[in-house]
């Protein structure tokens, strides 16, 4: 099989795939329905990718284009997931689920909640999220290459955030991604 990673390098992952003799193409750059990467690619795999696929793309791979996302969907969809976590004091965990035309809303086909401490920084929850989003990856990626998996849709509810709506909240950040955890919990909250 041959296997489009979009995003930034992830070594784990890739070394992972290619256990199985399936060959990894790795691009962080946009594609649209006439790039090149996809030539002769079997399924897509979007871990960290900051753009989104169009439906032509989507369509073509069709239950075979998965995104690894480190939020409980259908909370913090979009941007900084694991800073709107804490800033509005949102369910934490991973979710991987099939790739549809919207942002992070395709139907779910693993999850797990991600618990934190109260002397976690924003880094260490991040790290943290990023090893259980590939442990979950290792342990569900046999069922959806063989096509064995069942996927169900996201609840309706939720939120979304872009990259801007940071901004009024990014003087909590005193230590930048060092800052405690517990000093912006529930801050955006209305």
């Amino acid at each position: 099989m041959r296997i489009l990673m979009l995003g930034p390098k992830r070594n784990n992952i890739i070394h992972y795939l290619k256990s199985f003799g399936d060959e990894v193409i790795n691009t962080d750059k946009k594609i649209d329905e006439r790039s090149e990467y996809l030539e002769d690619v079997d399924f897509i795999i979007s871990y960290g990718y900051r753009y989104l696929l169009s439906k032509n793309v989507i369509n073509r791979f069709n239950r075979k284009a998965v995104n690894l996302h480190i939020s409980l969907l259908p909370w913090n969809r979009g941007a900084d997931p694991n800073l709107w976590s804490f800033l509005e004091d949102t369910p934490k965990g991973v979710t991987i689920h099939y790739m549809d035309s919207g942002l992070d809303t395709g139907d779910i086909i693993a999850q797990r909640e991600v618990g934190y401490t109260q002397q976690d920084t924003l880094r260490t929850s991040y790290d943290r999220l990023i090893k259980e989003i590939e442990n979950l990856f290792f342990e569900v990626w046999p069922y959806i290459r063989s096509g064995r998996v069942k996927a169900f849709p996201q609840p309706k509810e939720g939120t979304y955030h872009r990259l801007i709506d940071k901004k009024p909240y990014e003087y909590l950040l005193t230590e930048g991604w060092d800052t405690p955890v517990t000093k912006l919990i529930g801050k955006a909250l209305k």
